[in-house]
């Protein structure tokens, strides 16, 4: 099908810009773009065409801005997500545009690649929503309630992963029956640095799935619009958890930054596990934990940090609890030593290969029982 999405800004060279970049999705009919100068004529366009699926806004734009288009999409469309454009580490009007519907933002000067990349990820979570709302008469028990919960929260989960000539990474999740609220993100940064987060949110279904999506945009922004490294973003990110209702969940996370021209992994755990480091020859370490506590549950919170240079063929691991505290069918514990005997024995050789082997590690010890937490991993190996 081809979606129509609104883009809404007052720059007139917006418009051929647009069409110029998107005309291979355009000729395939991927795309059809139609245009707005400021909020009111977006609303204007949304009233009369109930056709549009999304809406591209900047923040600011003469007669409405964007924020406060935000708060009236609703009224016209409630079901509409929308993506907004604003100023590199503008974390104020990001946030605030975040908690009035937003779905994700990109940054000025636009990067045309992660505009659509951005895009496509809204489209397929809109797809999802629609499957969820075409249903929603049925969800007379719990586990339709899980199903949605695990189709949002594949929908934001990367599909693609950063790659430079001396590194590789890579994420995987494999969702349990009581599906959780576990996510990954690898975020392109300054410099070619990367940052790499993973996280398990409390609680189960769709309040969780809802609180994850909020928490990976969270971590999304202060990444890009914090200074200090990864112990000042988790400290932003909790102080602004704390700041909104989360109505008593909270998450763990771990957040770390790899700088490729160094080798250099620098990372704050915010009550995650430790990352597990793996050499070239299979022998492998858990690097300390920077005695940060869950986010979401104290504001204020100083959150530190721990720098460590991977040496070429180390891989470093990161995982949720659905790894180390999968279950067998006597009851048993895998533990983290599960991982390091598999790559004692077998030495990683690739991001991808290293965290699909993980994942089949843990599927084959806890067999036919039932587990009930997601099981996720996300690699960075320095080749």
């Amino acid at each position: 099908m081809t979606y129509k999405i609104l883009v809404v800004d007052d720059e007139p060279d917006l418009e051929p810009l647009v069409l110029q970049r998107m005309r291979r999705q355009i000729r395939r009919g991927q795309y059809e773009f139609v245009f707005a100068h400021n909020g009111i004529e977006a609303l204007e366009q949304l009233q009369a065409d109930p056709g549009i699926d999304m809406v591209v806004s900047d923040i600011n734009m003469p007669r409405m801005d964007g924020l406060t288009l935000l708060e009236q999409i609703p009224n016209v469309s409630p079901d509409i997500r929308a993506i907004i454009v604003s100023a590199y580490g503008d974390m104020e009007n990001i946030r605030t545009a975040m908690n009035r519907g937003a779905f994700d933002f990109v940054t000025k000067p636009v990067d045309f690649d992660d505009l659509q990349f951005t895009i496509d990820r809204t489209l397929e979570h809109i797809e999802q929503w629609r499957d969820a709302l075409s249903t929603r008469d049925k969800l007379v028990a719990l586990q339709n309630e899980l199903d949605v919960a695990s189709k949002m929260q594949q929908s934001i989960l990367p599909t693609s992963f950063p790659s430079g000539p001396s590194y590789k990474t890579f994420g995987s999740m494999h969702p349990a029956k009581s599906v959780g609220g576990d996510f990954f993100d690898v975020i392109r940064l300054e410099n070619d640095r990367i940052g790499l987060a993973i996280a398990d949110v409390s609680d189960k279904g769709v309040p969780a799935a809802l609180f994850m999506m909020s928490s990976r945009t969270l971590l999304k922004g202060s990444a890009i619009g914090t200074t200090g490294g990864p112990g000042a973003v988790l400290t932003e990110v909790n102080n602004l958890l704390n700041e909104d209702d989360t109505t008593g969940m909270f998450v763990t996370m771990l957040y770390a930054v790899y700088d490729p021209a160094t080798g250099v992994l620098t990372y704050a755990s915010g009550g995650h596990d430790a990352p597990l480091v793996v050499h070239a020859d299979g022998t492998s370490e858990l690097k300390p934990l920077t005695g940060g506590i869950a986010l979401g549950v104290l504001g204020g919170f100083e959150f530190g940090q721990e720098s460590f240079e991977l040496a070429p063929g180390d891989t470093v691991c990161f995982y949720t609890d659905g790894v180390t505290e999968a279950t067998n069918a006597q009851g048993q514990l895998m533990g983290i030593e599960g991982v390091q005997e598999l790559f004692g024995s077998a030495p990683p050789t690739d991001a991808e290969q290293s965290c699909q082997a993980m994942m089949d590690r843990v599927l084959a010890f806890t067999g036919e029982a039932p587990q009930h937490d997601d099981i996720t991993c996300l690699t960075l190996r320095r080749d």
